[in-house]
């Protein structure tokens, strides 16, 4: 989760102590003895025998909680790998988000707790949010325990090498992120962090695909996973569109044009990163790759085309030097020739997605470009974006 800049002044109302740090009963013990033979035991991960809390130790200079494989995060539950805990109680595998023991990484997660809360009254409604069992505070480390999942879209991709989806995967996974999005949004929330890290499958299990070089006899394999459910994730930076909106959302590469040129935004936001998303699950690659303010509204300037001209206009004063007479000041203004090299090297989006996808092409790029309309007033809505061809009448 990153919080680029902060607006957590919000206070939160106190919150009832959880037990999870609460040392558990003789009966509890009990019950672990008698379970030797349920297949519901705990697994053959290295534990310790007695339920203590590991020694006190430092955080790492970043306010990360240090840890060791196999000891006790609290009587209740021990550590797996990273996050992976096995609960005692509940006897299941729970994953657990740790927060830094930063302030602003607390107030962050504070607010991910009240978002998590809201969902959860309406979880009936929609299934593609990520549950929270609860959440406790340990040595100054908010930690929210959730139901455990699969690997996200990103980690997929990564495993694959970065080649695409197939198209009939890329419309489950839209359709269910814009499913979660609608209800959000029904909620007055808005995500502002989408992207394909918080995309999580809900399984996985994967299948391995022989996949054969065009130029070459060579095999190699592509992994697909068993079944597409996904769930979002990760709600701390998750803002009520009543509040004051920090000027600086979203992770990079998924940020909408009005943020950038300082224009205010509101749910079209979450729209533009949708789209962003799913160009990149059909690619493989993540659509806008910078770091830069200028070279990234040229990078969109070559893939969608123009910015308008009453988009400019409003431009706040400080992305004003990103213009000259009215045009966006590139390659003029690049700080560098590999800049320029790089937004030369990207095509008009309907190349990009015609080299990765045969089958319903166009009915996706006309998709597309609902959901990246440089206006966003123009963009689809999450329920609009539903209705589309696309998803209606697949082909």
């Amino acid at each position: 989760m990153v919080v680029e800049e902060e607006d957590r002044e919000r206070q939160t109302r106190k919150r009832r102590r959880l037990t999870w740090d609460v040392a558990p009963s003789a009966q509890t013990e009990d019950d672990e003895r008698d379970a030797g033979d349920n297949e519901d035991r705990a697994p053959p991960a290295p534990m310790l025998r007695k339920h203590v809390s590991p020694p006190k130790r430092n955080d790492d200079p970043d306010g990360h909680y240090v840890f060791s494989l196999g000891e006790n995060l609290t009587p209740r539950c021990t550590f797996g790998r990273v996050l992976e805990c096995w609960d005692r109680q509940t006897r299941e595998y729970v994953a657990i988000k740790v927060i830094r023991s930063i302030k602003k990484y607390r107030d962050a997660a504070k607010i991910e707790v009240d978002v998590l809360e809201t969902l959860a009254k309406h979880d009936k409604d929609n299934p593609y949010c990520v549950k929270m069992h609860s959440w406790f505070d340990y040595r100054n480390h908010i930690c929210l325990v959730f139901e455990k999942l699969g690997p996200s879209l990103f980690d997929f991709l990564k495993r694959n090498k970065y080649s695409s989806f197939p198209v009939d995967l890329v419309r489950e996974f839209g359709r269910q992120l814009l499913e979660s999005v609608a209800y959000m949004h029904d909620l007055r929330l808005i995500h502002t962090d989408l992207k394909p890290e918080n995309i999580l499958l809900v399984s996985g299990d994967f299948v391995k695909l022989p996949v054969c070089k065009k130029m070459s006899d060579e095999t190699n394999f592509k992994c697909l996973p068993k079944s597409s459910a996904i769930k979002l994730i990760d709600f701390g930076s998750t803002a009520d569109d009543t509040q004051r909106h920090s000027s600086i959302v979203s992770t990079r590469h998924y940020r909408a044009p009005e943020i950038i040129l300082g224009l205010g935004w509101s749910y079209p936001c979450d729209i533009w990163s949708i789209g962003c998303i799913l160009v990149e699950l059909c690619t493989g690659e993540a659509l806008f790759q910078t770091h830069e303010n200028l070279e990234h509204l040229a990078m969109m300037e070559r893939v969608l085309g123009p910015l308008p001209e009453h988009i400019i206009r409003r431009a706040n004063r400080g992305a004003e030097k990103y213009f000259k007479r009215s045009r966006l000041n590139w390659p003029e203004g690049a700080v560098s020739r590999d800049s320029i090299r790089a937004v030369r090297k990207l095509d008009p989006l309907k190349n990009l997605v015609s080299r990765h996808v045969d089958s319903s092409r166009s009915a996706l790029l006309n998709l597309l470009h609902g959901l990246l309309k440089f206006d966003p007033s123009e963009r689809l809505t999450p329920r609009q974006a539903l209705e589309h061809p696309f998803f209606k009448d697949p082909s």
